[in-house]
């Protein structure tokens, strides 16, 4: 027996492991207590690592189509069919002929991070659908237009903050999004212990809110509205101060003038919150020795959510808490390009092409992911014909599934990079399953840009890669080679070429650590076993903290860094060099906004909620994990209940625009009146899949009760809470 030490994948907390091992196999997991970010915290995620490792439903290999049967093949026979059937496909309809769908565990792996834009380069398709359309895009448009940067996101500075105010966020169950803090639960009632002060905004008493020194129950999908009035109020009674950002924002009257409609007691009513309420939050946020404004999911996820994640950080902005200790700071990660110099940037620019059908316009690169179906149905050129998806079941966390999978099982050709036949690569024709997580290298590229505290750890694969296994890397690296025309040369080429790209790059920027440097000389000198190890040398030598991959491995809990800093004016890269309070496309939406005031208020609307033992659909097929409060039930209220003759633990029907499902009720007060929710990333119902115990307990898939109309026009994403329904009894 021994040990091994892992970052967890599971959710973007990223918390430390050690591993227990038997042999090869790993047979337990717990906290890893001298990780330098995390210091022992695990949650039953963490825990269930070896389940998850060990799930005999993973596929072993990759498997290939013949008629209508998924069969096993070898590794080389699976590339050829992939060369052999896309190539043709974009030389005789074009790049655009073919579609990438990216889903949310890319994020949680180093291939999930480093492969995907190499991909997406080498077939030069516009049509690229990401599981940020379903859930954080606001955040990163709203992020674009104010500080030039869509990754430039602010996240609290929960170890030192005096003030929370938190939106749509449930941290002791998700651990935490776009803000990546290992033991979120631990941080707030730290928060509290010190004498700060907790509020949080849900229609849900969740198990956040009820931790919270005051719980507003916001009407669902009003969050931009209660925010507008925060700032209103701010405005209204000389209680804005700018501190350090002033001389870095334009733009600030602007905002005042924009935002005149939108008084305490003109929002009340849209709200269901008491007017003196909306003021009494504004002043405790002015007043507090320092605070930060936080808003995630269930305020991005509504109609209006580009705006409210705009106006979460015009509030951190106004009360002079973004950019500085105990307020909202910008991570600096290990790994992110060395400072440049403060100057203006190319800005960011939303709708350089629009998508073929609805011609809804792209956010960041990518299309709204719920206009995938038609893109794939609808004739004409450019439509899609084949689909890559990597680690993505847009089957059922997009909305109207049944549409999307019928479109899938129409296309000429899908290749999915998945370790499960799911509802979404049950239709692929070819499916390469990367290794069991302990049998891969670690690195969170993507999460130590959005973490609380700045460090860096790296975790090499704990166990060997098991006979017959691939690689995930090289399962990426081959995969690029055989769309792009290159099949059957070496993966290394695919690293070999980034590295190249990089270092041609780095040696001629002034403030690269590299200027002037050979670049063939550097090259030489990288370390690592694979290519991606020399990848990511080559970044940490780039980066902000002039580190190695060796040193890592002499860190095995990690490296601290430090906390976070104030970065303003450097991280700015708008086209004035400033902090853009008021740009153009969110003024342009503001309409919007205010005809929101006037919008009838009738009948219930849905919203979704998080279970600690669950991340979206792809932790189901867990035994320890699919039990307990993991429960796929419509909660009620008990006059709601009452009122609609429905009965605890008794069937009813839901009905939305995009369809209707059976479910069973849970009443409960921990929602408020006019409101049911229900869980996402259910429905594990269809056939051809190979998910035993998701399959045993299949719930249903809330998404399917939406028909993809209705997405915030700002960033494509769909509105998947605050949905009108209606809620009836089946006998």
């Amino acid at each position: 027996m021994s040990t091994a030490l892992r970052i967890c994948p599971l959710c973007e907390a990223t918390c430390g492991l050690t591993l227990t091992l038997e042999g090869s196999r790993v047979t337990k997991a717990r906290g890893d207590r001298d990780d330098v970010f995390s210091q022992g915290f695990i949650c039953p995620k963490g825990a269930s690592f070896a389940e998850v490792d060990a799930d005999p439903d993973r596929l072993r290999g990759p498997l290939v189509r013949e008629g209508d049967v998924l069969r096993e093949a070898t590794w080389e026979e699976a590339f050829d069919v992939v060369a052999a059937r896309i190539r043709p496909l974009v030389e005789e309809f074009g790049p655009d002929a073919v579609g990438i769908v990216l889903g949310n565990p890319n994020v949680h792996t180093m291939a999930g991070a480093l492969y995907p834009p190499l991909l997406i380069g080498a077939l030069r398709t516009r049509n690229l659908f990401t599981a940020s359309t379903l859930d954080q895009m606001p955040k990163h448009v709203s992020s674009g237009l104010l500080f030039g940067d869509p990754f430039a996101i602010p996240v609290p500075d929960l170890d030192r903050t005096a003030h929370l105010l938190m939106l749509g966020a449930n941290p002791l169950e998700s651990n935490g999004s776009l803000c990546t803090a290992p033991d979120f639960p631990g941080k707030l009632k730290a928060l509290r212990k010190r004498g700060g002060t907790l509020t949080v905004v849900d229609p849900r008493r969740t198990r956040t809110a009820a931790l919270a020194d005051r719980h507003l129950a916001i009407r669902p999908g009003a969050d931009a509205l209660f925010l507008a009035a925060l700032a209103h109020t701010l405005f209204d009674e000389g209680l804005t101060d700018l501190g350090a950002l002033e001389g870095h924002v334009e733009g600030v009257e602007d905002v005042r003038a924009a935002l005149g409609a939108f008084g305490p007691e003109a929002v009340a009513d849209a709200c269901d919150l008491d007017a003196d309420t909306i003021r009494d939050v504004a002043r405790e946020l002015a007043a507090a020795p320092s605070a930060a404004v936080y808003g995630r999911i269930g305020s991005s996820t509504v109609a209006h959510g580009t705006v409210a994640s705009w106006l979460v950080d015009v509030l951190n902005v106004l009360t002079g808490n973004l950019d500085r200790p105990g307020g909202a700071l910008f991570p600096l990660s290990a790994t992110a390009p060395a400072p440049r110099p403060a100057s203006p940037g190319k800005g960011f620019a939303l709708g350089r092409w629009t998508s073929r059908v609805s011609g809804h316009p792209e956010a960041k690169g990518e299309l709204p992911t719920a206009a995938l179906a038609e893109e794939i149905e609808t004739e004409g050129e450019g439509r899609i014909r084949a689909v890559v998806t990597i680690a993505a079941n847009p089957v059922l966390s997009a909305p109207d599934g049944r549409r999307l999978d019928a479109a899938l099982g129409a296309l000429d050709f899908m290749v999915a990079v998945d370790p499960y036949l799911n509802e979404t690569t049950r239709h692929a024709d070819v499916v390469l399953p990367p290794p069991p997580p302990s049998q891969s290298a670690h690195f969170d590229f993507a999460f130590n840009g959005f973490a609380v505290r700045n460090q860096a750890r790296y975790s090499p694969a704990a166990v060997p890669l098991e006979e017959g296994r691939m690689d995930e890397c090289e399962i990426h690296a081959r995969l690029i080679l055989a769309v792009s025309g290159m099949h059957g040369a070496p993966p290394s080429a695919v690293d070999d070429l980034a590295v190249d790209a990089a270092l041609a790059k780095a040696v001629t920027q002034e403030h690269s650590p590299l200027f002037g440097a050979d670049p063939q000389v550097q090259a030489g000198l990288l370390d690592g076993r694979t290519g991606a190890e020399r990848r990511l040398d080559l970044m940490l030598r780039l980066g902000p903290y002039g580190l190695a991959l060796e040193d890592l491995r002499q860190a095995p809990h990690g490296i601290d860094l430090g906390p976070l800093k104030p970065r303003i004016p450097q991280l700015l890269k708008t086209r004035s060099g400033r902090v853009e309070l008021l740009p153009p496309p969110i003024a342009a939406d503001l309409p919007r906004l205010r005809a929101a005031l006037d919008a009838g208020r009738d009948g219930l609307v849905l919203v979704g909620r998080r279970h600690l033992r669950s991340n979206n659909s792809w932790l189901h097929n867990v035994p320890s994990l699919n039990g307990g409060s993991n429960r796929c039930t419509l909660q009620v209220h008990p006059r709601d209940a009452d009122r609609l003759g429905l009965a605890d633990g008794k069937p009813a029907r839901v009905t939305a625009e995009g369809g209707a499902l059976e479910v069973e009720v849970e009443i409960t007060d921990t929602v408020r009146t006019g409101v049911v929710s229900l869980p996402h990333g259910w429905g594990h119902d269809r056939p051809g899949t190979r998910l035993s115990v998701a399959a045993a307990r299949p719930g249903v898939n809330v998404n399917q009760l939406l028909d993809g109309s209705r997405l915030d026009p700002l960033s494509g994403t769909a509105v998947l809470n605050g949905f009108p329904v209606e809620v009836a009894p089946l006998p």
